[in-house]
């Protein structure tokens, strides 16, 4: 399995029960990062998070990676997270001689990669990677898609996903506990990376016209990234109706979540995002962008609001709507929360699944 995401060891316990699973059914290794420096072991072969150029390096070294632990490991398949990893494990293959099957996950739009993430400078890397990643995908033995936006996504690359379920996330801590009431006064919460895609500076100038219609209503941010800058701003213009973390622990998030009348996402991009199921698990409404996976989770009218990202005045009326109207806001987190129901399954479901794609992409390969 190779990957960009980072890894901490020990895993977490969610984590530990997803490998798990996985090892009940296949000899596993992963190829990926380290989150805080752990060093590799019999499963994770993890590269250090370097000061500059973090991601060039790693794209950089990753055909090698592959080709050694092709040669040490001697898979049957090799899965990716992207595309990307895909072009990586297409040379190391190469280069290992090796003729293990390729399955490519499909998570979201490859063209986002280069112009809503990370630094600005990959931006000039668009014309190549809109080239290359469908490139990359026709050229896989199976591909894995997680929703019907990302099929739609492969069928445009011209290729026929072998599989469609979402990765195992696991959501026990959001519903381990009973759906809480909506606390008193009307509270909105975002959780995210401070990225472009995310449409942090959207986000911030509807806020501004929430907090004019809407008294003593507030938002909770949570996340880090590029645009910090933002949300700095956003704190020092309006002290008492912000409130910012980077980061919060799960138990956090639950908490936060129970604190709010609904979760503010209003993306450029997305795949299946892991804080929407959370969201929905806790039994809140979401005001989310009409883009990528999102509609393929909220219902429109039921679950929550689907926004243009880029009409800040349609993303401020639709999170007003809510939050001066908690009957409304109550029977939509209620529909949310029968909704999420059809997200949740075992690690190891997820890893039966995975394991009958091995063998399908082994049989075509």
């Amino acid at each position: 399995m190779v990957g960009r995401t980072r890894y901490a060891l020990p895993l977490s316990e969610s984590l530990q029960r997803k490998f798990d699973a996985l090892r009940g059914a296949l000899d596993v290794r992963v190829v990926a990062s380290s989150a805080d420096g752990s060093r590799s072991d019999e499963t994770f072969s993890l590269w250090p998070r370097l000061p500059a150029l973090d991601g060039a390096t790693f794209y950089g070294a990753l055909p090698f990676r592959v080709a050694r632990e092709l040669r040490r490991f001697r898979p049957d398949a090799v899965t990716t997270q992207s595309p990307f990893e895909a072009l990586a494990v297409l040379a190391g293959r190469g280069l290992a001689r090796s003729s293990a099957a390729l399955i490519v996950e499909l998570h979201g739009d490859w063209r986002t990669f280069s112009r809503l993430y990370g630094s600005p400078l990959r931006r000039a890397l668009s014309p190549v990677t809109d080239r290359l990643a469908p490139w990359a995908l026709r050229r896989a033995d199976a591909v894995r898609t997680l929703s019907p936006y990302t099929t739609g996504l492969a069928r445009e690359a011209g290729v026929e996903p072998a599989a469609a379920f979402v990765a195992f996330t696991d959501l026990e801590a959001f519903t381990e506990r009973p759906r809480a009431q909506l606390p008193a006064e009307p509270t909105a919460l975002f959780v995210g990376v401070l990225e472009p895609y995310k449409n942090v500076e959207n986000l911030a100038a509807a806020w501004r016209l929430i907090a004019e219609r809407v008294p003593g209503v507030s938002l909770r941010l949570v996340g880090d990234g590029h645009r910090r800058d933002v949300v700095e701003g956003l704190l020092a213009e309006l002290p008492d109706r912000v409130t910012w973390a980077p980061r919060e622990p799960v138990d956090a998030i639950v908490r936060a979540l129970d604190d709010a009348w609904l979760l503010l996402l209003p993306s450029r991009a997305e795949g299946t995002p892991r804080i929407v199921l959370e969201a929905m698990c806790r039994g809140r409404a979401v005001v989310g962008g009409r883009v990528g996976g999102i509609p393929d989770v909220v219902e429109d009218g039921v679950s929550g609001i689907l926004v243009d990202p880029d009409d800040v005045e349609g993303i401020a009326a639709a999170a007003t709507t809510l939050l001066t109207a908690r009957a409304e806001a109550e029977r939509m987190g209620g529909a949310a929360r029968e909704r999420a129901n059809a997200f949740l399954f075992t690690p190891e479901e997820f890893a039966e699944r995975t394991a009958a794609l091995v063998e399908q992409a082994v049989r075509a390969r």
